[in-house]
């Protein structure tokens, strides 16, 4: 890797020099430029495209046919860069949405976003968009590592790529051996590293400010909402993050990171608007202040040295008096030195400022805060002690009316000189009037929080109580504050005896957002006015190890937290859950500590997106029903609850993924349904049990689940398959908001079948009595008519599947080549019973391949469908038994045939067969090697126009001339005018137990079963049959055991076909 070194000391001068490297260097193709130590680096490269755009004549070496600027400095994936790179090339719309699709795909698969990769169909369309002409690509890196071009499409040659890492403002580092190494092993790709000679620090002010302004212009360029913001402003947000760095911070009680936004706004950085806390939060993911420390310092004394208002640092190591410092004032100061804070003149040196921070060391007794040291601050907009001694009853900043951010920590109180005049009281409190931000940190000041004091401060917009008051302080709140957004009250020293009611202290609490009762180990029960809270965002209830039953139903609920590990080192205040880092790595050793929380519903917390759930030892029951949570992942959100066996996830109709973890070899229950909410706002769901055995047997899963993506039963698989044939599911795919309830129907009597009309069959029957009554007969013990056809099976098993309209993806999740973890095993290993009706987009419901547990498939009413069996199906252990399909329009057979394993067993099991209304039908079932059928009972077909044969060979290599049928007693045929023969190409087709044969409408039928092996006495079967059609069959003779003589004579229509003349009606 070459290196070239700059001799430029603004923006302007290297985008110049990094220009003439690229035409005196053009086999260098990718360049990584680094700034000055880091800094600016940004800036000269988004000034690189509009420079080169404004050139009238550009010289042959910087002639360029695109030039592509991708700024990535948000880190998301190398998927989101791709994106970005499609975005600017303008692709086709079919190529973008490919994004769409991938990411929805990951998102069923349980991808992280960071994780997700390339797109490879659309790299191709990089590749081909780029291949032919010359381009420059600017890439501002936001991520750890360099990236391959040619994985995003980008060829590597004919180019010229430029791109550097780009880690917020403001990020810099010193060039040394040590970088060098370290960025050897990363820039494996880069053919040139162009840096600079000068460092931050040799740059003139005006220079390195005008870095600063080009940095910061950089990052509002990429935020539309921050254009509001000046670059003063936002340089200004830096410096003041810098002061609280230098400012030894830590020693004040209160994490500058977590307090940001609030002080740019309360120091009047950021101006107070509508937009402005979205503006501080944006600016807060921005600033970083990583880098050398050295090599910081410097920079920030350059840039403040000529500002007419800076900051102060005064510390005990600086032996100066306070009148040394003024000299000019000061916009921000801190202060750690006991002895200068009782000097004289302090009053005057804290007059200008807005922000001061006083901090003592908390193990020696610091002095009393003079009574009058604010009396001078007419500016003072945050105001910090820490460690401090003053007057409660008459604090020293009693009169600073400007005052909008208050943190007290750990300080106590002393008795001062000051008298409070007769009927003054109140008045002298104006510091509470426009407060914004009440911060108390293990400071027990009673008086500020008493209720005549909290009536002063109707602006206050944030309440932290840390250390002091438990959650009984909330009564307190009844009727006041009405613009309180951020209410904390957490780690209470002591808890209160005696029992005060806060049931209704939310009620007008109209405008809360964040709600953190952290570490109150004694709150039993969450106030029921809690639902009142319409605004409620976030609610964190970390360590509260009191609660048993926490119901939470606020719709606007976006995040939550219940660690019983207890609270967190800090919290931050931009809305957001507590990081990782911040909370505690272990249980607390405390003996007898008892975390009771055993139920937990988030039931109609329809917004909510995020939680983190841990340490629950006694958590039985999770209900995220109405949730919008995309993900659950048991092993980053709910962790450590040994004891959970019921998931609720009812009207989820967001979720993608459920990730198990160890948690699926305990539950016990899940309900699961992703159809979307009714009006009312209630979530749809079944609650019955899944089958009548999960009612007589003990499990180790049940599982009942209403689908509408069939790309979710990719998380179903993990509990199902751990449980294996000791499960119980009731799985159906649909987005129908009519949800049948899984009603038991008592099962037929072994050995009858069950011959009872369906709806829609009575339904026909009954508006056609009347005109065709007559061609109804009577045979046996009933009337039974020819149309009549038996109930499909609704007897559900104990692992049962339903497809049903609106359901999506089953197709493809079937036909996919994945043999664990999806849908197509899910159907074939386990599945005991299958019900598919109303889809008009599949082709086949079942997946090609082994069916190791279906007893029963019940098929109607699939206008498209092909097939039921695709080729490749197979029926591994012999256990299917009923196969019931109507009205399959399109349908050319039931089973498929093809190349095929394992043959013998196929339809050893099958006892029934059920066909209605499908015209195109040319054949039933493929049989497999073996020739017989041991099992059929009953064989009942009606209006099949097109079906010739029942049974065919499964291919060429297996033909059957003898076909048996042993336990065959009824065969049902109406309105089959091209069936031929029962099985094509047999011989002998024997049937010795038939006992009932109803034939009505079969025209083109020549051959009946043989009674062959037919137990002598029995009883002749009784047959029905058109009188044409019983003369034109073929015998082979009593030997044979096929003759009319061996069958009751035949009952014929008084209704049937007629020899006809042929002759015309026309004259």
């Amino acid at each position: 890797m070459k290196i070239a070194r700059l001799i430029a000391r603004d923006v302007a001068g290297a985008r110049e020099e990094i220009f003439y490297l690229i035409q005196r260097n053009p086999n260098y193709n990718t360049i990584y430029f680094d700034g000055w130590d880091g800094l600016g680096a940004t800036a000269v490269l988004r000034s690189i495209p509009q420079a080169l755009l404004s050139m009238k004549s550009p010289p042959p070496g910087l002639c360029f046919g695109r030039i592509i600027y991708i700024d990535c400095s948000t880190w998301k994936s190398k998927r989101g860069m791709q994106r970005k790179i499609a975005h600017e090339l303008k692709l086709d719309r079919k190529t973008m949405a490919m994004f769409e699709e991938r990411d929805e795909e990951d998102d069923f698969n349980g991808v992280d976003h960071g994780s997700r990769d390339v797109i490879r169909e659309v790299s191709a369309m990089i590749l081909q968009t780029l291949i032919q002409t010359r381009f420059m690509l600017i890439l501002l890196n936001g991520s750890k590592d360099e990236v391959a071009p040619s994985e995003f499409g980008i060829p590597e040659y004919h180019c010229t790529i430029i791109w550097t890492f780009s880690r917020g403002f403001v990020t810099m580092h010193k060039l040394s051996r040590v970088y060098f190494e370290r960025l050897g092993e990363i820039l494996r790709r880069t053919d040139m590293f162009i840096c600079t000679l000068e460092k931050p620090t040799d740059l003139s002010d005006s220079q390195l400010n005008a870095l600063f302004h080009e940095e910061a212009a950089s990052i509002v360029s990429r935020c539309p909402f921050m254009r509001d913001i000046t670059l003063t402003m936002f340089i200004d947000c830096w410096r003041y993050g810098f002061f609280l760095r230098r400012s030894s911070h830590s020693t004040i009680g209160l994490d500058w990171e977590a307090k940001a936004p609030n002080f740019w706004i309360c120091d009047g950085i950021i101006q107070e608007g509508s937009r402005a806390r979205e503006i501080s939060y944006a600016l807060d993911s921005e600033i970083s202040y990583e880098g050398d420390a050295s090599l910081l310092d410097g920079v920030f004394a350059m840039v403040i040295q000529h500002l007419e208002t800076s900051h102060l640092v005064v510390e005990d190591k600086d032996d100066s008096s306070v009148d040394k410092y003024g000299e000019r004032p000061y916009r921000w100061i801190s202060i750690t030195s006991k002895s200068k804070i009782v000097q004289a003149n302090i009053q005057t040196m804290l007059a200008e400022a807005s922000s001061i921070f006083i901090a003592f060391d908390r193990t020696i007794n610091a002095p009393r805060l003079p009574e009058d040291l604010f009396k001078l601050s007419s500016n003072l907009g945050i105001l910090i002690l820490s460690g401090c001694a003053f007057n409660f009853v008459s604090p020293p900043f009693i009169h600073c009316h400007t005052l909008r951010f208050l943190g007290l920590s750990s300080c106590t109180h002393q008795n001062g000189t000051f008298k409070v005049e007769e009927g003054d009281y109140v008045t002298k409190w104006t510091c509470l009037h426009n407060m914004w931000v009440l911060d108390l940190r293990y400071t027990d000041w009673g008086e500020v929080l008493s209720e005549e004091k909290i009536c002063l401060m109707d602006n206050l917009i944030e309440l932290n109580i840390e250390g002091v008051r438990c959650w009984h302080y909330t009564s307190q709140l009844q009727k006041r504050l009405p613009y309180l957004q951020r209410l904390r009250i957490i780690k209470p020293a002591r808890q209160e005896e005696t029992l005060i009611d806060i049931n209704n202290s939310f009620v007008d609490k109209k405008q809360l957002e964040i709600l953190d009762w952290s570490g109150n180990s004694k709150m039993e029960n969450l106030p029921a006015s809690l639902s009142e809270a319409s605004k409620l965002l976030v609610l964190v209830l970390d360590g509260c190890d009191a609660l048993e039953n926490v119901m939470l139903t606020n719709s606007s609920l976006r995040l939550f937290s219940f660690d019983g590990y207890g609270p967190t080192s800090h919290w931050t205040s931009t809305g957001n859950l507590p990081p990782m880092s911040s909370r505690p790595k272990s249980p607390p050793t405390v003996e007898n500590r008892c975390v009771k929380a055993c139920k937990i519903s988030l039931e109609g917390c329809t917004f909510l997106e995020d939680l983190f759930l841990r340490g629950l030892p006694n958590l039985e029951e999770l209900d995220l029903s109405g949730c919008a949570v995309k993900v659950i992942d048991f092993g980053a959100m709910v962790v450590d609850v040994p004891k959970l066996k019921r998931l609720f996830l009812l009207g989820c109709e967001r979720l993608r993924a459920i990730k198990w973890g160890s948690i699926e070899k305990q539950l016990e229950l899940i309900h699961i349904d992703t159809r979307p909410r009714i009006r009312t706002g209630r979530v749809l769901g079944c609650a019955q049990p899944p089958s009548l055995g999960a009612q007589q047997k003990t499990f180790h899963l049940q599982m009942h689940a209403v689908i509408v993506d069939a790309r979710l039963s990719r998380s179903l698989w993990a509990p199902i398959d751990h449980a294996g044939y000791n499960g119980c599911y009731n799985i159906k795919f649909t987005s129908s908001t009519s949800c049948s309830d899984g009603v038991v129907q008592p099962k037929a009597k072994e050995g009858k079948e069950m011959i009872v009309g369906s709806s829609d069959q009575r339904q026909y029957d009954a508006a056609n009595a009347g005109l065709y009554g007559d061609v109804f007969t009577n045979i046996g013990d009933g009337a039974t008519p020819m149309q009549a056809f038996p109930q499909g099976p609704v007897r559900q098993l104990d692992r049962h599947i339903e497809i049903g309209d609106g359901s999506h993806h089953v197709q493809s999740e079937m036909e996919t080549d994945t043999y664990i973890g999806n849908f197509a095993p899910l159907m074939w290993y386990y599945t005991q019973s299958l019900h598919v009706h109303d889809v008009s987009n599949y082709s086949n419901t079942m997946p090609s391949t082994y069916s190791e547990s279906l007893v029963w498939c019940r098929v109607e009413r699939c206008p498209n469908l092909h097939a039921v069996f695709p080729p490749g199906s197979q029926e591994h252990n012999g256990k299917l038994e009923t196969v019931w399909a109507s009205d399959l329009l399109m349908a050319r057979c039931v089973w498929s045939k093809g190349a095929v394993r394992r043959l013998y067993t196929r339809f050893h099991g099958l006892r029934h067969l059920h066909l209605r209304r499908c015209p195109s039908l040319q054949f039933a079932l493929a049989m497999g090697s073996g020739s017989s059928f041991p099992s059929l009972e009953t064989l009942h077909i009606i209006h099949c126009g097109g079906l010739r044969h029942i049974f065919v060979p499964g291919n060429e290599k297996h033909q059957h001339p003898s076909v048996e049928f042993p336990k065959l007693t009824t065969i049902h045929l109406h309105d089959v005018p091209a069936l031929q023969e029962i099985c094509e190409a047999a011989v002998m087709v024997a049937a010795p137990a038939l006992e009932t044969i109803k034939i009505r409408g079969c025209w083109g039928l020549r051959r009946l079963p043989a009674l062959k092996g037919r137990e002598p006495g029995t009883r002749r079967p009784a047959v029905e049959i058109e009188k044409d059609v019983w003369d034109a069959l073929e015998w082979d003779g009593v030997d044979a055991g096929h003759h009319p003589s061996l069958y009751e004579a035949p009952l014929h229509s008084r209704h049937y076909k007629r020899r006809m003349l042929r002759v015309t009606v026309l004259r």
